[in-house]
């Protein structure tokens, strides 16, 4: 018996990394039976019949674990947006944002393609670049052509599993190209007609760069708030996280409520208000599908 990490899941087999290499492993039928899916990400215990082929015995415990993409074990999420093609979305990005604050993941904002864009563009990026890295975000606007910021992100990558998403045709896999041109990954271009791009990744798959795991995934264009609930949602706001000892009353929703701090912060210009619009927006959505269930 032997450990090791997951690095890919691929057409029913579990490429697992451990002590002799990298080993392509089945999963134990028990698993099925107690409804457990192996990860990427997963540290495993593997029994190995050779060098090459192998069988996954047990999972170990995980620290956290996304839906789509399916990845354990997560420290770090790379959010990539575009400047242009697509147009960069601040409530997509705070879409992104709560989903990796609800699951104790680090983020790490980086903007692409700042050689197509205009100046107005770039200028509004600039904005909104102020606004997440008063909140402690790092936020990085690179240019994979002349690789502009690339090295500076790159290096949040060490000693940690990073997971890459963001919409489809923001650049993520010229991303990873640019910085290790060696991996070739494909990339699409974009739909003029659509105005997104098509999923060029198949599967997610952990990669060695820059003295950590970073995960190249598919593509997608939109999260869904399953299993939250609208009382919680406040708490992945960091700047109303931080304001909730304030608030007159316990459980504020920061609508309509007097005394609410998170109010009068945005009233003194403290907080952005695009951030409160996209929280009430999002506290609407919670409540509907709370209704709905």
């Amino acid at each position: 018996m032997a450990e090791g990490r997951i690095i890919k899941a691929l057409s029913g087999f579990y490429y697992v990394s451990g002590p002799e290499g990298t080993v392509q492993c089945k999963g134990r039928g028990v698993f099925r039976n107690k409804k457990i899916k192996p990860l990427v990400g997963d540290q495993v215990v593997y029994k190995a019949d050779n060098y090459k082929e192998g069988t996954v015995t047990e999972v170990k415990k995980r620290k956290n674990e996304l839906i789509r993409p399916p990845i354990a074990n997560v420290d770090q999420a790379l959010l990539v947006f575009s400047a242009v093609e697509p147009a960069f979305s601040p409530l997509l990005l705070d879409r992104f944002l709560v989903h990796v604050e609800e699951s104790d993941i680090d983020p790490l904002i980086v903007v692409t393609k700042e050689d197509l864009a205009s100046e107005e563009v770039m200028k509004e990026v600039a904005r909104y670049k102020a606004i997440y890295q008063k909140l402690g975000y790092p936020f990085y606007v690179v240019s994979n052509t002349s690789n502009k910021g690339l090295e500076e992100a790159a290096l949040h990558f060490k000693d940690r599993i990073t997971v890459i998403a963001g919409q489809s045709g923001v650049g993520k896999s010229s991303f990873l190209n640019a910085l290790v041109p060696e991996l070739n990954l494909e990339t699409g271009a974009i739909s003029t007609h659509l105005g997104r791009g098509k999923h060029t990744t198949r599967h997610v798959e952990l990669i060695s760069l820059y003295e950590g795991l970073v995960a190249d995934t598919p593509g997608f264009s939109s999260l869904d708030f399953q299993e939250m609930d609208e009382s919680e949602l406040s708490l992945y706001f960091p700047e109303m996280r931080e304001r909730l000892p304030d608030c007159k009353f316990r459980g504020c929703t920061h609508r309509k409520e007097p005394g609410c701090a998170v109010k009068e912060a945005l009233e003194q210009g403290e907080i952005s208000e695009s951030r409160y619009n996209h929280y009430l927006q999002f506290y609407q959505e919670l409540s509907e599908q709370q209704r709905r269930y």
